[in-house]
This record gives C-alpha cells, sequence and structure tokens, in this order.
C-alpha cells in the first residue's frame, strides 16, 4: 500500500461506534425513511442533498490518507482499496457491502445539515435517452458530461462543463493520488448502441436479471449488464465513474441507490424465501454466509452482512 491508514482518528467528533448497531435504531423499524427517485424530489430536497455533498469536501478526512484529502475523498480511497485486490465486486457480498457504503454515505450526508433519505436515479426509466435524464440538470442536478473544452485536465480526464459540483477537485484516481477536476466521460450512441450504454439496463435486460430466482444467479446479472454498463456509459476512458475510484463522482451514490432498490424489489417479490437469501461462492474460495463480515477501513466500523441484508431491519430502517 502506498499510504498507511491512521490508527486513531484526530478528534472524538470523528471516532466510530464500537457496535455498527450502535448509531442506528436496533429496536424493530417501525417508521422506515422512503428513498426517492432524484426526478421526484422537491427542488428544496435536491438543493438540501447537492449543499451537503459539496459540505463534504470541506470536512477533514476520517482517515487523513493523505492529509490534505477530505470526507469526501474518504470514500473513492476505501472504494478503491476494497477493489483492488478485489473484495466488493464479483462475489456475493457486492449488493450487501454497497448498500451498507450508501448508508454510510446518507449519515455523512446527515453530519452536513441533509435531514432526507438517500436518493436514486432510476436509469431503467431512462435507458433510450439517458442524457436527457432529470439528474444532469445544471442547477438542481448534477450537471453534464465532460469536455475537451473545460480547464485544467488535460487529456486524460474530461472535467464536467457545468453544474454545482464543477469545480469538486477530488484527490484519488483510482488508489492512487492524483487530484484533479471532477470528469465524465459519456459513450457516445452509434448504431446499434445508443448513448450512455442504454441498452445494458433496457427492459429486456431488467427482465431477464429478474427471471433469476436465486440469490447466487441474481446478484452476478445484476452486477454485471445494468450496474456495470452504467458506469462504463458515464464514466467511459476519462471520466471518475470508470476507475476504482468511482465513488468521487456524486452520481456513483444515486447509482448505486438504484442498485440497492432493484435487490430490495428482488426480496420483496418473495420476501420469505429471499429476504435472508445470501449465497454464492467468495473470491476466497469459501462459501459466503450472513456471518461474513464487511470492511469499511475505518470509514465506519466493519459489519456482518445479516444486519444489511433486511432495509426494515438490523441496522437499517429505509424502504422505496
Amino acid at each position: 500500500m502506498k499510504f498507511l491508514l491512521l490508527a486513531t482518528l484526530a478528534t472524538a467528533a470523528l471516532a466510530l461506534p464500537s457496535d455498527p448497531l450502535s448509531a442506528r435504531q436496533k429496536k424493530t423499524c417501525t417508521n422506515p425513511k422512503l428513498r426517492k427517485d432524484w426526478a421526484k424530489a422537491t427542488n428544496a430536497e435536491k438543493k438540501s442533498y447537492i449543499d451537503a455533498v459539496l459540505c463534504l469536501a470541506t470536512k477533514p478526512s476520517r482517515l487523513k490518507v493523505p492529509t490534505h484529502s477530505t470526507l469526501y475523498d474518504d470514500f473513492a480511497w476505501v472504494h478503491a482499496k476494497l477493489t483492488d485486490p478485489q473484495r466488493i465486486h464479483a462475489e456475493p457480498v457486492f449488493l450487501p457491502w454497497h448498500r451498507y457504503f450508501v448508508q454510510v454515505y446518507e449519515d455523512a450526508l446527515h453530519s452536513c445539515g441533509y435531514t432526507g433519505a438517500a436518493m436514486y436515479w432510476d436509469w431503467t426509466a431512462d435507458w433510450a435517452a439517458p442524457s436527457k435524464a432529470a439528474v444532469w440538470n445544471p442547477v438542481l442536478g448534477f450537471g453534464g458530461n465532460g469536455s475537451d473544452s473545460a480547464d485544467g485536465n488535460g487529456p486524460l480526464k474530461l472535467r464536467i462543463a457545468d453544474g454545482p459540483f464543477r469545480n469538486l477537485r477530488p484527490t484519488y484516481w483510482n488508489g492512487d493520488v492524483d487530484p484533479h477536476w471532477l470528469s465524465r466521460d459519456w459513450a457516445p450512441a452509434y448504431p446499434g448502441q445508443p448513448e450512455l450504454i442504454g441498452n445494458a439496463y433496457s427492459p429486456s435486460i431488467m427482465e431477464e436479471v429478474f427471471s433469476w430466482t436465486e440469490y447466487e444467479r441474481f446478484w452476478p446479472a445484476l452486477e454485471s449488464s445494468p450496474h456495470g454498463g452504467l458506469h462504463a456509459g458515464v464514466g467511459g476512458g476519462r471520466g471518475d465513474m470508470g476507475p476504482t475510484s468511482s465513488p468521487n463522482d456524486p452520481i456513483f451514490f444515486l447509482h448505486h441507490a438504484m442498485v440497492d432498490k432493484l435487490w430490495w424489489e428482488w426480496q420483496r417479490a418473495d420476501r420469505d424465501n429471499r429476504i435472508n437469501a445470501y449465497k454464492g461462492m467468495r473470491n476466497d474460495g469459501q462459501e459466503a454466509s450472513l456471518e461474513d463480515m464487511m470492511p469499511m477501513l475505518k470509514l465506519a466500523p466493519d459489519a456482518k452482512v445479516k444486519d444489511y441484508i433486511d432495509t426494515e431491519g438490523g441496522a437499517l430502517c429505509y424502504k422505496y
């Protein structure tokens, strides 16, 4: 590793709870928060969310790697370090780990004054023309594509040309320190290929994903084409959604909230049999278990899969 993760945090305000459940409720979830589609949120809700994201970039890093990074950067660093070597993709923990990760991000937004739940981008509704989606609004959205004419990044990255996040300057690119302007490189349309690789999350693809009734078949189908296609379509070769540091782009968390929503829908299509369904072979050759630990590299406490398998039980209390 190029950077050393500090064993202790700088202030008591950044101290992590010793029990992953202690920061949230341990009792029965009776009033779950509602996670909204960005396109259906109010203008006030959108502005509050955007302001909180920008606030994260003003808060000191919990990890201090490197010392000039911010809480905003911590999410990209953790994701990159757990992707190389691979510990959170291409194995059963992909869905519960990212469910927990999105919750940690929501908690961080709350520390910046946001009072709502995480939101999602329903890219299944926008697959035919994803560049027209409400999430790319330049005022109450995430801005649009990167541009060769946008200054500052050179030929290897495309700085976004507009929006409230145009001046965000992430610290990491993949797992390396490489400060740059937030970048996107949308995959263009061409004959047989819609823009932003929209055919990777088309109705026919989603029907195929949901045709699988076993978790060990469902999660790879969801992770591969819909999830991976959206990352590649938005990030391209010169955007932040492509590398392992993809949480650099705030759209990452709306994307993964949508992935989580699809898992939530699959679970509730046959709740009795699916709410605790969790099977498959881990990358270390062991069979996956609800007792498996999900690492968070001190951004938040490591947690067991079983505590994040149900959005209305364990450590969680939300619905879609």
